[in-house]
């Protein structure tokens, strides 16, 4: 079994790191009415609501009733970003379900909520390999060091495409950062294929992951690809040695980026 693939059992109901020195993340769900309450410790936190609605409660702020959407593929996110060093509480209105982002930090930073209509929209890509990511914690946005973006990948379409990786620290081309990749589908017996490999093949893994798990890029480049007949989601919480995502592809498969003439109308596939 590759250590890259985690299976949810790792991360449901409690905090794991994987063996990053950054990144930790947690799964979990709330039936309606429960309350988790938590704190931050020497982490900044984003609280992505997948489905469901909730209430987040810290010192600098409250956001009730945050979400909406029944699953991923219903809407855009609600994500609340607490501080380092801060006491949080969610309360679940409905039946909720939960993704807790969790990053070293030690620049303190503003709680806040990034509501749909702050995400941008990009559609990236073409032909078989567009795809849809929602920008919730970018670069500009006011943290330390998290990064947080949700793809959605059509049926039979590739992402994360062409190859690429940031594993050097080599501004402004690239940085080194530590990633997550956590899946859901829109069909629980689907999968999505990814690959990660090293240029000299010193990693050289294809995983079938299906939904629910979680995949692991401490380098390398790392391809996605969504089996034919099933719409593939992921989570990307990224940190490392600068605040951006520059990345760089493959040599052998940049030419690709050349050959796309139009993207695929099956998107957007999740709207405002």
């Amino acid at each position: 079994m590759s250590k890259l693939l985690v299976h949810p059992e790792a991360f449901t109901d409690r905090i794991e790191n994987f063996g990053y020195e950054y990144l930790s993340f947690e799964a979990r769900k709330l039936a309606a009415g429960v309350q988790y309450a938590a704190q931050t410790g020497a982490n900044e936190l984003a609280i992505v609501v997948l489905g469901g609605v909730c209430s987040v409660a810290t010192p600098e702020g409250a956001w009730p009733h945050i979400g909406g959407r029944s699953c991923v593929f219903d809407g855009l996110p609600y994500t609340v970003y607490v501080p380092v060093a801060t006491s949080f509480s969610v309360t679940a209105d409905t039946a909720c379900d939960l993704a807790f982002c969790y990053c070293r930090a030690e620049e303190r930073h503003p709680a806040r909520l990034v509501a749909p209509d702050e995400v941008r929209v990009e559609i990236r890509g073409g032909g078989n390999a567009t795809r849809q990511i929602h920008h919730m914690l970018t670069p500009e946005f006011p943290a330390h060091r998290l990064l947080v973006v949700e793809v959605f990948t059509p049926a039979g379409n590739w992402s994360s495409y062409p190859p690429h990786k940031h594993d050097v620290h080599n501004p402004p081309g690239e940085v080194d950062l530590e990633e997550i990749y956590y899946y859901r589908l829109d069909r629980p017996e689907g999968y999505a294929i990814q690959k990660v490999y090293t240029a000299d093949r010193r990693v050289d893994e294809t995983l079938s992951v299906r939904d629910g798990e979680l995949v692991l890029i401490p380098e390398g480049y790392h391809p996605v690809v969504a089996a034919h007949g099933y719409n593939v989601y992921y989570l990307n919480a990224l940190a490392g040695s600068a605040r951006s995502m520059a990345a760089s592809d493959d040599p052998d498969y940049a030419w690709v980026r050349g050959a796309w003439r139009e993207q695929d109308a099956r998107l957007p596939m999740v709207k405002r």
